[in-house]
């Protein structure tokens, strides 16, 4: 592949270097096309050190520069002066031009991790983009007789070609870009981050700067942190991260020696646990596989932390560019999109086959995100949302064909970062306990509960104070209680922690207010939080984020519907984890849990699929043996003669905390009401233990 790109690198090297020098443009373009070309120059240079084998014996001092160099304007302190800050772009460069050239240069960063990677191609290719670009402002200015200042209608002829270059770009690019998360998922021989991992060495921090990816106060204080652990209890954290992949597999009855691999998603810096997971996913038969970090737009950067990555240098500007695909996303695009991924999973089907699924671990602690809104961000139409919602569907289903949800499984563990404060040692203590506690108690406990749910019929759920939800939810009918349940005993196997009881609700008859005063979703804070349901789906929502109701309803929108117009509930469940709420409280941190344990803190309701997408198929037994029979509801039973109408490709759960709860109370078909949460406390025989940790005093 190097010789293929060669000269055209060689040719691109000499462009991009006269064009740092001087753009030749009059203002205000110069500074875009001398600060960018700059940028490319020197991950040129990167490149060039990577394949000299320099940049693995730089010192902590180089390594901090090159930090600098290539991520410093993403600083909080720089970002608002930064062409990377589509606002600033479109103040400086125009409304026409602005958001286009920020959208390119926010791509361009994936050229450090290229750099690092040794893939001339990748450079290449997007040198040549720049070029293209740069090439449209020439031609214009040559025809005008290189004016002082470009006029109006020049500037709106630049744009249009300027959409035009990176419209076919990204199109006759997505047979290159399409395949390769699919094809580094599963398979080995992607063994960049594989081969950092595994033969860093440890020892020094400078390994942490050989990945291509922001390294930061987070990332240097894990690994701190976890080099001074002893080995015998970083292999215990790690068996629990691959005993929750097994059990996966054995509780869902699914055939892991059928499996060859598995992805493991993890954070920079936690490279002593996941040097160790692979170890032990080796002794199982699993060779593990990594994807990095969405880091272009086609990838969706910005919306998530997927993969291998680290902390956010500066959040506003992964929400800035979340939605950056709006510039050439098209029918046409998806289509291609669709098309190469299927043919990237037919050419690779005996890999796929053997991808077992994610092992994930992620982190919190950093401080909640509300994001400002900005009008001068890329912003998906009516007919892109639908668009994208058809494209998330179709991919669901190429995805299922060839790795089909009835033998694929996953597991899923966090744990805190420094930036949860000065507790962060004792945190990580507890959140190790935490994650080790008493499968067996839990599960007893837990059932329970489930015995008296398995009576109703419905369940009331009532906020208090000021927490104002009121929701009644409608339970599956069982036929024989005897080998039938409605719940889901969950404990610690592919959701660490343990702590919950779930069900798929029945739509018809699920009506009522879902508020929640704070809550942290994903990367976002929502403030008020109110969604309010008629027979299981969503037809009204707000939250106090924003000033405006059309902006609130558009965050909500975007980042909880994902474009979708309305979607159904998807899940209910009883948290039962009060240790996992009485340290959220003692270190007060409830608005730093991730969604993994907050949703184990107090009921929590799903917004979207079911928890059996695609495997609706596939029994389901507790403990007890008793067959989980509520795996399904109206939307999904459409999967035989509708399935683009089926399955919405999202789930978000929503929780309320203990102290904002009411009641929650089980209404029998003959009119009995049995509750199992009286005024914030559990009152089901066999459940007082788990107000032990309400009921203390704190740390």
């Amino acid at each position: 592949m190097r010789e293929e790109y060669e000269e055209r690198y060689e040719l691109m090297m000499e462009r991009i270097a006269e064009i740092s020098v001087d753009a030749g443009f009059p203002a205000p373009y110069d500074a875009y096309f001398t600060e960018v070309a700059t940028f490319i120059r020197e991950a040129m240079t990167l490149l060039e050190e990577a394949e000299q084998g320099f940049l693995a014996n730089a010192s902590i001092e180089e390594c901090e520069k090159r930090q600098e160099k290539f991520f410093g304007k993403l600083k909080e302190e720089n970002y608002g002066e930064s062409f990377l800050n589509p606002s600033y772009g479109v103040e400086i460069l125009g409304e026409d031009l602005g958001g286009m050239l920020s959208m390119l240069y926010a791509d361009l960063l994936s050229l450090v991790a290229a750099a690092y990677e040794q893939r001339m191609d990748l450079v290449c290719i997007w040198s040549e983009l720049f070029v293209q670009i740069y090439g449209c402002f020439v031609e214009e200015m040559q025809e005008q007789n290189n004016p002082q200042r470009l006029s109006e209608e020049s500037c709106q002829w630049i744009a249009k070609n300027v959409k035009d270059t990176i419209y076919w770009f990204y199109h006759d690019y997505c047979e290159v870009f399409t395949p390769e998360p699919v094809v580094h998922m599963i398979d080995v021989s992607y063994d960049f981050l594989y081969n950092n991992i595994m033969f860093s060495d440890l020892s020094d921090n400078r390994y942490l700067y050989q990945f291509g990816l922001p390294v930061g106060e987070n990332e240097i204080g894990l690994a701190n942190y976890l080099r001074r652990l002893p080995e015998e209890k970083i292999q215990a954290m790690a068996r629990t991260f691959t005993e929750g992949y097994r059990k996966g597999f054995e509780v869902s009855g699914k055939d892991l020696s059928k499996k060859k691999t598995v992805k493991i998603e993890a954070p920079l810096g936690f490279e002593r646990v996941t040097r160790e997971a692979i170890k032990q996913f080796k002794e199982m038969g699993l060779h593990t596989t990594f994807v990095r970090e969405a880091n272009l737009s086609i990838y969706g950067r910005g919306a998530n932390k997927r993969g291998y990555y680290s902390t956010s240098v500066n959040r506003q500007f992964d929400y800035d560019h979340k939605d950056d695909k709006a510039y050439y996303f098209d029918k046409s695009f998806v289509e291609r999109r669709l098309e190469v991924m299927r043919d990237t999973f037919e050419k690779n089907k005996e890999l796929a086959a053997a991808f077992g699924g994610p092992a994930a671990i992620e982190v919190f602690g950093e401080e909640p995100f509300a994001p400002v809104n900005k009008p001068e961000n890329a912003a998906f139409t009516k007919k892109q949302n639908s668009l994208n919602v058809y494209q998330a569907s179709e991919s669901g289903k190429i995805m299922n064909t060839y790795i089909p949800g009835d033998e694929y499984s996953f597991t899923i563990i966090a744990y805190p970062l420094p930036a949860i404060g000065e507790d962060f040692e004792e945190i990580f203590s507890k959140t190790v306990e935490l994650n080790t506690l008493d499968y067996t108690l839990y599960q007893k406990v837990q059932q329970q509960i489930i015995d008296v749910l398995d009576q109703g019929e419905k369940v009331h759920i009532t906020g208090c104070g000021d927490n104002h939800t009121d929701l009644v939810v409608a339970l599956h009918p069982l036929e024989n209680p005897e080998k039938e349940t409605i719940f889901e005993n969950c404990v610690a196997d592919v959701n660490i922690p343990v702590g919950e009881v779930f069900t798929s609700p029945v739509l018809e008859g699920t009506n009522g207010v879902l508020h929640v005063k704070q809550v942290y979703l994903g990367e976002f804070c929502y403030i008020d939080l109110d969604i309010t349901f008629q027979d299981g789906m969503i037809v009204d929502y707000n939250c106090a984020n924003f000033d405006t109701v059309e902006e609130n309803k558009k965050y909500i929108a975007d980042n909880v519907l994902h474009h979708h117009e309305t979607l159904p509930m998807g899940e209910f469940a009883i948290g039962t984890n009060t240790v996992a709420y009485r340290m959220a409280r003692d270190y007060q941190i409830a608005d730093k849990l991730p969604i993994l344990i907050a949703e184990k803190t107090g009921p929590h309701f799903a917004v979207g699929d079911t928890c059996y997408s695609h495997c609706e198929e596939v029994p389901m037994y507790n403990a007890d043996g008793k067959e989980v029979v509520a795996r399904d509801n109206s939307i999904s039973l459409l999967r035989d003669r509708d399935p683009a109408k089926a399955y919405f490709n999202c789930h978000t759960d929503i929780t309320i905390p203990y102290d904002e709860l009411g009641d929650i109370t089980v209404i029998c078909h003959d009119g009995r009401e049995l509750p199992i949460i009286k005024e914030g406390r559990f009152v089901v025989p066999g459940t007082e233990i788990l107000n032990e940790a309400l009921d203390e005093g704190g740390k």
